[in-house]
């Protein structure tokens, strides 16, 4: 675990310093947790109150907070975005040695810095970049390429002749990709006769996605997956979906199929998009949206109702249905009023 002094985390990562630059650093931590070897963050101001009694060795914050904070600190403008280069720099990633375990299946010729764990197996036509790390049980399929320093947890599968992974990428456990999207054509007696799904997954630069997330291979065209994307935990992406550059989904996200999502977008949790949608670039979805139609405008977009107790909800939402009663005598009223306003004119 690398020391750092607050001197040493100044010079590379910048920001102003407010105390002893000589005070040793080895990790970070919760403001509530941190301890006097540790680096504290303050973003959300409704956790300022505890930086009087933290006991940490330092606090990145913002200026307006740095007045009250009783132990050294650094001042910058992003303080969530400062912790997390400092943090990646305390924490870097490690890497196993170059080994391919003797239970492995390798059908395809592998540079010496490429890892394979335990039960892999490995299909013939493969491209695998340099320092490539393929956990444990993974199943990567004919003629897959992945990119290289991309790193594959326990039990991935990667579909034959269905995907592309790019450079530095990071799955976790249990993702799916390239798997049949959801085609399938209605039969006049009701059955249903599925679409041969011969498009593929195209995964960019730079793109992390969480522990069970499944995506879909295209149709026709490809599933696209833009550089810097970062996906969590259980999110389902269909079949010709394309996912623009440094886009982030929080978990249980589900995107229909053939939507085209923009550039910098955020999705919260449990949000839906549907199929054959379009988002402009740099829109942020809070959790739990339904997106029905599509979005051409930047901005953030919300559709969920508020946390009520139980009996007034029901009672509050007994009322949607007469609602088009109640526009109906609105409507009459209204009428109703331009009549005799016009009566009473002289």
């Amino acid at each position: 675990m690398a020391v750092l002094s607050l001197a040493e985390i100044i010079v590379r990562l910048g920001g102003e310093l407010r105390g002893d630059g000589d005070r040793e650093i080895s990790q970070v931590a919760s403001i509530e947790r941190a301890g006097p070897a540790d680096v504290a963050f303050l973003a959300n101001p409704k956790y300022r109150a505890s930086l009087a009694t933290t006991r940490a060795g330092a606090v990145i914050l913002s200026a307006d907070a740095a007045a009250d904070c009783p132990v050294a600190c650094i001042v910058c403008d992003q303080p969530y975005l400062y912790f997390a280069r400092l943090s990646q720099w305390l924490n870097p990633r490690e890497r196993a040695a170059a080994q391919r375990h003797p239970s492995a299946t390798i059908d395809s010729p592998l540079p010496a810095s490429v890892v394979v764990g335990a039960g892999a197996v490995i299909g013939a036509g493969c491209r695998i970049g340099e320092g490539v790390e393929i956990g444990a049980n993974c199943v990567i399929g004919d003629g897959v390429a992945i990119g290289a320093g991309s790193l594959l947890h326990a039990q991935v599968t990667l579909y034959p002749r269905a995907v592309v992974v790019g450079a530095r990428a990071i799955v976790h456990a249990g993702v799916v990709i390239g798997a049949d999207g959801f085609g399938f054509a209605r039969d006049a007696d009701g059955s249903w006769l599925k679409i041969p799904q011969i498009g593929r997954v195209i995964i960019g630069d730079d793109v992390e996605i969480g522990a069970g997330t499944t995506i879909d291979r295209g149709a026709l065209d490809d599933t696209v997956i833009e550089d810097g994307v970062k996906l969590d935990n259980q999110i389902q992406i269909g079949h010709n979906v394309r996912v623009g550059a440094h886009s982030a989904f929080a978990g249980c996200v589900g995107v229909a199929g053939s939507a085209r999502i923009g550039r910098r977008c955020t999705v919260g949790g449990a949000a839906i998009i549907l199929g054959h949608l379009s988002i402009a670039d740099d829109v942020n979805i809070s959790a739990g949206t339904l997106v029905a139609k599509s979005i051409h405008k930047r901005g953030t977009y919300t559709a969920t109702v508020p946390l009520l107790e139980h009996g007034e909800w029901l009672k509050n939402f007994s009322h949607l249905r007469h609602l088009e009663a109640l526009a109906d005598k609105i409507r009459a009223l209204e009428v109703e009023l331009a009549r005799l306003a016009e009566k009473e004119k002289p």
